[in-house]
């Protein structure tokens, strides 16, 4: 009881001190993170007061802060386009994609390797799901290139094989754009995605598995009602951060899958910045589109943290 009571007298007396002499207490721990706070400084925050190029008419003569405020002008002309429904659905579409739809399969892929007892075909499996992920776009694509091409694609001589046609051209007929950036960008991330998903499982109770086994509970009644619940917190941690690129589609993917024949589906708000800002020298217009990403995906983070806390009472802050 002594002991207990010295260490509350102990933990006020440590609160009670000035922050500085905590400083000079843990120098070492905050001198380890002293990289990190300038790495972040430096490359994340500093850049954001470019941001200012979304009001300003840009000149390379003139400079950032001497150009002239333009205001909402930029704004206004990309809301008033042509090009503005068309890029949004685009850019929608995919996000959804890559967000929405993708993102249970990494949690089947978890659960499936989680059942696995003999631990070398395990370590097997994970080793070559998770390799796609370090591979380039530029290697991916190339592999998607010579898969899909007419006649000498594996896709195509398979269908030729069963009777069909094998001169299709999938990657200039716009109807199968979606399918196959759907396809590609899964076999990539899926693995890599999974391993936190099996981590959050490894900490699950394994005394809540042998309590079902005893309560006559089957593999899918656990996994429902012992393995989701647990890791509800990651998977919902996971979905909020996803929900914040939902209008960040991926620059690279989609501007190596883009041919004449899928570009009305193929161009999206990331490669319509490039092709303005970079290509076309409207750097003013495509600050302001970047712009527009970051605070529509800064809102749904929060909305979508909101919603988590009040229904799963589960949140990023």
């Amino acid at each position: 009881m002594s002991s207990v009571i010295a260490a509350k007298a102990e933990c006020k007396t440590e609160q009670a001190k000035p922050k500085w002499k905590k400083v000079l207490k843990y120098w070492p721990l905050y001198l380890m993170l002293l990289p990190a706070i300038i790495y972040f400084i430096l490359l994340c925050y500093v850049p954001m007061t470019g941001i200012v190029l979304a009001f300003k008419d840009y000149s390379f003569r003139e400079g950032i802060w001497g150009s002239p405020w333009v205001g909402l002008r930029y704004f206004k002309t990309f809301f008033s386009s042509y090009d503005c429904v068309r890029l949004l659905r685009n850019t929608l579409t995919v996000g959804l994609i890559k967000c929405i739809l993708e993102f249970p399969f990494a949690i089947f892929l978890a659960l499936m390797l989680n059942e696995i007892r003999n631990l070398k075909f395990k370590k097997t499996v994970q080793t070559i799901t998770y390799l796609p992920h370090f591979l380039s776009s530029v290697i991916i694509v190339t592999m998607m290139q010579r898969v899909l091409a007419p006649n000498t694609g594996v896709l195509n001589q398979i269908i030729g094989s069963m009777g069909g046609d094998p001169s299709t051209f999938f990657l200039m007929e716009a109807k199968y754009f979606f399918q196959i950036l759907f396809s590609m960008d899964l076999w990539r991330n899926i693995g890599w995605d999974s391993i936190i998903y099996l981590a959050a499982i490894s900490s699950v109770d394994t005394a809540l598995y042998e309590a079902a086994e005893m309560d006559g509970c089957s593999k899918l009644k656990k996994i429902w009602h012992i393995t989701l619940p647990s890791i509800r917190g990651t998977i919902g941690l996971l979905f909020i951060m996803g929900v914040g690129g939902l209008l960040s589609s991926g620059f690279e993917q989609i501007y190596l899958l883009r041919t004449p024949g899928n570009m009305a589906l193929a161009d999206t708000l990331d490669t319509f910045v490039v092709r303005i800002g970079l290509a076309g020298g409207q750097f003013g217009y495509a600050t302001a589109i970047g712009l527009i990403q970051g605070v529509v995906g800064l809102i749904l983070v929060i909305i979508c943290n909101k919603l988590s806390k009040k229904f799963t009472e589960v949140g990023l802050w």
